[in-house]
């Protein structure tokens, strides 16, 4: 069976190269000559002369050595070459492959440049900006990072009146000539908008679904501030606040546990891909779905983030700073306020996804629980027999509120339950509204990989 380091092929052909160079830029492996895709042995005529050509081909496309052997096996000869991993990037005719599960892949744009700058033991916010200088940096961010860090005894009250180029030069942000590194302007710019096209927040509301937009807003700005301007936001536009009082003092508190929705959204900031799409925020009635462009790291999935687990931040510097700001922890302990905040507000915890090669979070607002117990019961007995039949088969295909589903769709669409029940897919569209108001499904996840679950 093909793994990540194994890979059978029954006759060499030029092309196995690229399999070869993605063993290199991955974690290394071995290429069976003579054997088919299940394993069975199907051998090859030439053995010598592989033994003799692939190390020199190797070597002369892609400046690697490589171990060949000649094995005999069911008396029939194979050939393996044997690959380990490079410490630096590979490229084949000026490309570059990598090693995912059993296949390989070409790499190119963004997670090509991730991919060289990873090899060279830097990260992408790491890289120094041939433009940007001291003069786009806004000092009231510098001031508002030097209060938050003082506040959080991660800097000394004596820091109160570095300038801004001092701050940078301890944070290391600033080259002895007075380039800026990427991570700088996103966190201190006055406009690092005018650097990177991501450097956006976007909030929408919806109604029945992701077509029905009703509003929406975009946060600008740098990125350190980003999450108290679009609390800021949702207070004032698109969430609830219960106001109580202890004495004569008024406390406003929002409807999501406010320090564990601010670490969901301290994690989209610190590990989003800044070249690729803004972050984006979709507001329905019953619950909130925040997406992030920027895969997991390596080995890692949606269960391991919700469990105690090393820190492996994408924007090394800027996690820093987060962290030096009293943002964030330094020892991937963030999930454990996120589930104490939610166990405390009586809410379920927040779903996460791997989609569109980013994360979605989809976090149950408060009145989605109100709504379900108060009415459910009731709703439930009302359906009509095809609203029944669609909910049962929405259940038994796995779809179920605050299941991991690891980013694979884990239960039905519209168009699926159209097919499965030989429904149009109208009527479908009809009745899911209908199950919906009653509170008895709720969508996760959109686009393609988005699917009904019941609550």
């Amino acid at each position: 069976m093909e793994t990540q380091n194994i890979e059978y092929k029954v006759k060499w052909k030029d092309e196995f190269l690229k399999e070869i160079c993605a063993f290199a830029n991955s974690q290394g492996g071995t290429l069976y000559i003579g054997i088919d895709d299940n394993g069975h042995i199907e051998g090859v005529t030439d053995a010598k002369n592989l033994l003799e050509n692939l190390p020199n081909k190797v070597r002369d496309t892609m400046g690697i050595l490589v171990n060949v052997k000649h094995e005999r096996r069911e008396d029939k000869d194979i050939v393996s070459v044997s690959v380990e991993p490079s410490s630096v990037p590979i490229s084949l005719n000026s490309q570059y492959y990598i090693r995912s599960g059993s296949t390989k892949q070409e790499l190119r744009g963004t997670a090509l440049q991730e991919f060289i700058l990873k090899k060279m033991g830097k990260q992408w916010d790491d890289v120094y900006h041939d433009t940007a200088t001291i003069d786009c940096i806004d000092p009231k961010a510098i001031a508002y990072f030097i209060k938050r860090s003082i506040a959080a005894k991660r800097l000394t009250p004596e820091t109160t009146g570095d300038t801004p180029q001092e701050v940078l030069e301890n944070l290391r942000l600033i080259s002895d000539d007075g380039k800026l590194k990427y991570a700088a302007i996103l966190l201190f710019a006055k406009d690092p908008l005018r650097y990177f096209t991501g450097v956006q927040f976007k909030i929408g509301r919806f109604g029945e679904d992701e077509a029905d937009l009703r509003s929406q807003d975009i946060v600008e700005g740098n990125i350190l501030q980003m999450a108290d301007r679009v609390i800021e936001v949702l207070k004032n536009k698109y969430l609830h606040s219960y106001i109580r009082y202890e004495g004569m003092q008024r406390i406003e508190e929002l409807e999501i546990p406010e320090d564990a929705f601010r670490e969901i959204l301290y994690n989209a900031i610190v590990h989003k891909q800044y070249t690729g799409a803004p972050i984006q925020m979709r507001i329905f009635e019953d619950h909130i779905e925040l997406w992030n462009e920027g895969n997991l790291p390596e080995n890692y999935t949606v269960e391991t983030l919700m469990h105690k687990h090393a820190s492996k931040p994408r924007n090394l510097n800027i996690a820093s700073v987060f962290y030096k700001a009293g943002f964030i922890e330094a020892w991937g302990r963030g999930y454990k306020k996120i589930q104490d905040g939610f166990n405390e507000a009586k809410l379920p915890m927040p779903v996460f996804a791997t989609a569109f090669g980013g994360v979605e979070v989809n976090i149950t607002r408060p009145r989605a629980i109100e709504n379900g117990g108060q009415n459910g019961g009731q709703n439930a007995a009302q359906l009509t027999e095809r609203q029944q039949l669609i909910l049962s088969s929405i259940e038994k295909h796995g779809g179920h509120v605050g299941g991991q589903n690891g980013g694979q769709k884990a239960g039905l669409n519209n168009e699926d339950l159209a097919k499965l029940l030989g429904i149009s897919l109208r009527t479908i569209e009809r009745e899911v509204v209908v199950l919906k108001k009653k509170n008895l499904i709720k969508r996760i996840g959109y686009g393609l990989k988005g699917y009904w679950a019941i609550i």
